[in-house]
């Protein structure tokens, strides 16, 4: 805009606040060093306290952190300080404000498992990766699969069987020879483990708004685990699962290391 001299009157920009950041490690000791050192170079908060989390550690500690802070929908800046790292960035002391103004949100939506065991008890939790089914003895499970409702499957004779959301679908679910699931296909990975009978099948691509029941057949002689992530419930008659879209948890990335695009990398990965 200009005055009557003709000069050009700039507008002030307002100051761009910077996030509260807070800092999280894994107990290894790169993880530790790595933490003192961001510490004693960027402010901090406590993690309770902020916009931001920085978690230091590997896809464990990730997991962890999204667990933690559910029900807060704090995004989570993960930075590799453990082993594979898929979930993380990689770490670089330097810039870090920057990187995270300029990091990539992904969102993930947890599974919510219900858990009935032989004694009456019922458990939930949420699972970011994958809710497995898997046998407590030397005897194979068996095992009902309903989806919304319908019997699928009468008898899976097996060591277990896992439904996958597509961020977990890299994980256990891959080790199981699941397929690779992109985040924004809209599908569930289910996924036997070892099946015995029926010796072929491998498992079904589900719509993610699908609720899957399993019930275990004869669970006092041939006793299954249920376990969303690292939440155990032993003992069980019947497990239901199906996605919990009421919760939202962000992810942030540079953008070199977009996990939509990691994901999908991965199915080419000989």
């Amino acid at each position: 805009m200009s005055d009557g001299d003709g000069a050009v009157e700039t507008a002030e920009r307002p100051a761009v606040t910077a996030p509260k950041v807070a800092f999280l490690a894994a107990e290894g000791d790169e993880a530790h060093a790595a933490l003192e050192h961001l510490k004693d170079r960027y402010a901090h908060v406590a993690p309770d306290d902020a916009d931001v989390v920085v978690a230091l550690g590997g896809d464990g500690l990730m997991l962890q952190t999204l667990h933690r802070f559910m029900g807060r929908k704090v995004p989570i800046f993960g930075m590799n300080r453990g082993s594979v790292g898929f979930l993380l960035n990689e770490y670089r002391a330097e810039g870090l404000l920057e990187r995270l103004a300029q990091a990539r949100a992904v969102t993930l939506t947890p599974l919510h498992m219900v858990a009935r065991t032989l004694e009456g008890e019922t458990l939930e939790a949420n699972a970011i990766n994958e809710v497995s089914l898997l046998r407590e003895t030397r005897q194979a499970a068996k095992i009902a699969i309903a989806v919304d409702g319908v019997t699928r499957m009468e008898e899976l004779i097996c060591d277990g069987v896992l439904l996958a959301t597509p961020g977990g679908s890299t994980a256990y679910n891959l080790s199981a020879h699941g397929p690779i699931i992109p985040l924004r296909a809209g599908v569930l990975a289910l996924t036997p483990i070892s099946a015995f009978r029926p010796r072929r099948w491998r498992g079904a691509l589900l719509p993610h708004t699908a609720t899957v029941t399993f019930t275990v057949t004869n669970a006092a002689k041939r006793p299954v685990s249920a376990v969303a992530d690292a939440f155990e419930v032993r003992d069980v008659a019947e497990v239901t699962v199906r996605e919990d879209p009421s919760v939202e948890l962000t992810l942030l990335f540079d953008p070199e290391h977009d996990l939509e695009e990691r994901v999908l990398k991965e199915q080419f990965t000989p």
